[in-house]
């Protein structure tokens, strides 16, 4: 049987008359690699920062690593690990100066802690750089490590890769993944509709509401409400405006170079090339489309 790890029981949080977070439900299992997908200022960070005892729910409980996780929160804190929006690197340190004063925190005094998590990270070779010269993917790294340095059981990390290049990104996801094989527990948020892919399950917020959580692939096949089509049409306006109007087509819109539709279950590619058409000079081509995690997510919103 696996281990709860994270558990959230009607979990809110106010701030005067505006509600953050609002009635939130989940468990995270031993293991798992959950994503929080949504966009900035839905709550993402606020449910973080009360998983780790940072903020006092306004009602509900979260028990974190089998702790209370406000009333316990020094027990929570010093067994899980925490990667913020902004990584509260020092520019006049190095790389191994960061680490070691982090490390302090916790009071490793051994290298060899300090040692294995540069390692993880790719770092051993740039220990002696300052800081402030390191490109944005390093310093990602480095706040990594810093988040690791005492080897927790479980990880946050709230949108780790914002601002970085998507090799980084991917370089980044590959060290979460060998994470997660050594038995880590990762919780990360992300407002990045591809990056969601990567996770086990997904967790969608929207206006401080947990609107879904399951697997991509769950997601897609229970919320996605009709077929995914993609229709190559000149003039888009015009295809666009033809699509709008017909019977069937749940919703369209601009995607790149093309139209991006969800038509009612079985309205067939015919149907939607004389309703992409009937103002357009030229024919229309339709082929389907694979189903997106922002597909979920748009037909969630319009709940």
């Amino acid at each position: 049987m696996s281990e709860t790890v994270i558990a959230v029981e009607n979990l809110t949080r106010r701030f005067g008359d505006f509600t953050a977070v609002d009635h939130v439900n989940f468990t995270v299992e031993a293991g798992e690699i959950v994503g929080y997908l949504g966009p900035n200022g839905c709550g993402k960070t606020t449910t973080i920062r009360m998983l780790l005892g940072l903020l006092e729910p306004s009602e509900g409980r979260a028990a974190v690593l089998g702790f209370d996780a406000f009333r316990q929160s020094e027990e929570v804190r010093a067994r899980a690990g925490y990667m913020s929006q902004k990584f509260a690197l020092y520019d006049d340190l190095t790389v191994l100066e960061n680490l070691a004063f982090y490390g302090g925190v916790y009071g490793i005094r051994q290298g060899a802690p300090i040692e294995a998590a540069l390692d993880l990270v790719g770092l051993s070779d740039h220990r002696a750089e300052m800081t402030r010269s390191l490109s944005a993917g390093w310093r990602q790294r480095l706040a990594l490590a810093i988040a690791l340095v005492h080897r927790p059981k479980l990880l946050f990390l709230d949108e780790p890769t914002s601002g970085v290049d998507p090799t980084a990104r991917r370089a980044f996801w590959d060290l979460i993944y060998e994470l997660a094989a050594q038995g880590v527990t990762v919780l990360v948020t992300t407002h990045y509709m591809d990056e969601a892919e990567y996770c086990g399950r997904v967790g969608i917020m929207r206006a401080g509401q947990l609107l879904a959580m399951d697997t991509p692939a769950k997601l897609k096949s229970t919320v996605i409400p009709g077929e995914v089509w993609e229709v190559h049409v000149e003039p888009l306006e015009a295809g666009l405006a033809g699509l709008q109007n017909a019977e069937g087509v749940l919703r369209v819109g601009l995607s790149g170079d093309h139209l991006r539709v969800i038509a009612r279950p079985g309205l067939g590619a015919e149907t939607l090339r004389r309703a992409a058409q009937v103002r357009g000079p030229s024919p229309a081509r339709v082929e389907r489309g694979e189903p997106t995690l922002e597909d979920v997510f748009l037909s969630l919103a319009r709940i």
